[in-house]
């Protein structure tokens, strides 16, 4: 199995946590964050782990290499001269996407099985891919899901529709063919891709019940840093 981890990110929330080391490597619990979501993913089944990199990407090699002593297989693939956003650099990575892949953040920590999205995916082949969703009701974060017969009809990020009641939780599995669709060298976010799925009608949707964890903002990495450190 594929994991995608989009670690391209500027990081701009962080301040100086993030202004000479990329969010990936931003200690949390006495360890570099790479650390703990790469031990996720191996305890999920994952043999092989593709990180699309940016700003500081360099720093993010040097630390991963290839893999081994974390017992996976990395492979990376870079924006280039500018960044691409998060879909974009998806479409950059193409050929090294294998034909299902699950994408996740590079400043998610999710408590809970990786793999079930692709599985999900996997048995349901009518469909383009299947998005981890929690029921958040604007707790953690803004919600941007509406939910309706294990599928995801409105993706919608800004909106304050109280339909609007799950969050895209960080991990959804694909079909390669959904980003070789893309236009080579789009500069554009993920939400596209999940917003335009969710119109279709092909993104399935996957609840989880254990609310997510995120680094992006000091107040997030702080109550990550709470939970490991218990």
């Amino acid at each position: 199995m594929q994991a995608v981890i989009l670690a391209g990110g500027l990081a701009t929330r962080l301040g100086s946590l993030a202004k000479t080391t990329p969010k990936s490597l931003v200690s949390v619990a006495g360890r570099p964050f790479l650390e703990h979501q790469l031990a996720l993913l191996k305890r999920a089944g994952f043999t092989e782990v593709l990180l699309c990199i940016g700003y500081l990407g360099e720093q993010i090699r040097d630390f991963a290499g290839d893999g081994a002593r974390f017992g996976l297989r990395l492979s990376y693939a870079e924006d280039g001269e500018r960044p691409l956003g998060t879909a974009g650099a998806l479409r950059q990575a193409l050929a090294s996407l294998a034909p299902e892949f699950l994408v996740t953040y590079g400043d998610s920590y999710l408590p809970f099985d990786y793999a079930a999205p692709l599985r999900d995916l996997l048995a349901h082949p009518e469909a383009s891919g299947t998005m981890a969703v929690y029921q958040n009701r604007g707790r953690f974060d803004a919600s941007n899901t509406e939910v309706r017969d294990e599928r995801v009809v409105r993706y919608e990020k800004g909106s304050r529709d109280a339909a609007l009641d799950h969050i895209d939780y960080g991990a959804t599995a694909l079909h390669r063919d959904v980003i070789a669709a893309l236009e080579p060298g789009l500069v554009t976010g993920f939400d596209r891709v999940q917003t335009e799925l969710a119109r279709a009608g092909t993104l399935r949707a996957l609840i989880v019940t254990e609310r997510f964890y995120e680094i992006g903002s000091p107040e997030g990495l702080a109550e990550l840093e709470r939970l490991l450190t218990q």
